[in-house]
């Protein structure tokens, strides 16, 4: 008698449509309608040299791979059909929005508190509108992806993510970009509290600090909040998809 092979995902609900994506801990059953590619925060900020990681004293000369990887998930959800979701972290450029001395955002953001220690960047980091704020120019939105500014690590925060997602009846979300361990990790958890299936291209992002806040946040997704694969396994899964797409 053959074991009962073990995979989770939305998609169960009408297996003979889903793909199976391999991720840890076990498989996801996903079909590409109900999938979203979400690429978190790749602004200069989080990985050019002189943006604000960089400027507040961290390490960025790594995120070039990161980009690539994340450019190949990008052709392959274009082509399967998946709906891409950029997010854009930032605030106007007077930082009403970043709150002031009473928020825990204002003692807390690092891009804040540089510019506090360094009054020569003041209006520089994380202004919209500005340099620091764009997406870098690798990854350039195409028609029909959307992009949702978000105002702080979470992506579900005080913005439109969650109704963008549900009026397309998305439920899973396959994350890329930067900092794992902030503002991905962040709206992977939130996105687990709303009932979405998150699931991050470990290869496809890159933390914020040393390389245990990369694993930490890995071993914290897989174990508490989500699934965990590649984009090598996500590009072969979708490739199906992809045909399917190019037939219509």
């Amino acid at each position: 008698m053959n074991a009962i092979e073990s995979f989770s995902g939305y998609g169960l609900e009408a297996p003979g449509e889903a793909l199976k994506l391999p991720a840890r801990p076990e498989p996801l059953a996903m079909k590409a309608s109900e999938t979203a590619l979400i690429v978190v925060d790749m602004q200069n900020a989080y990985s050019t040299k002189g943006g604000y990681l960089d400027l507040a004293g961290f390490d960025v000369s790594s995120t070039g791979p990161v980009i690539e990887k994340i450019r190949q998930a990008l052709a392959t959800a274009h082509a399967a059909g998946i709906q891409v979701i950029f997010l854009q972290n930032g605030w106007d450029n007077g930082y009403v929005e970043a709150g002031g001395p009473g928020s825990p955002n204002w003692h807390k953001s690092n891009a804040l508190k540089t510019m506090r220690k360094r009054p020569e960047l003041a209006g520089t980091l994380l202004a919209k509108g500005g340099w620091d704020y764009q997406l870098v120019d690798q990854l350039t939105p195409q028609p029909g992806d959307i992009v949702v500014p978000k105002p702080r690590y979470s992506g579900f925060f005080n913005s439109h993510l969650d109704s963008t997602l549900r009026a397309r009846g998305i439920r899973n979300l396959v994350f890329t970009g930067i900092a794992t361990n902030v503002c991905v990790e962040s709206t992977l958890r939130d996105g687990f509290h709303l009932e979405y299936f998150g699931v991050v291209l470990a290869d496809a992002t890159h933390q914020a600090g040393p390389e245990f806040a990369q694993q930490a946040a890995l071993y914290n997704i897989e174990t508490f909040f989500g699934w965990v694969s590649n984009v090598e396994d996500f590009c072969s899964t979708f490739a199906s998809a992809e045909a399917a797409v190019s037939a219509l």
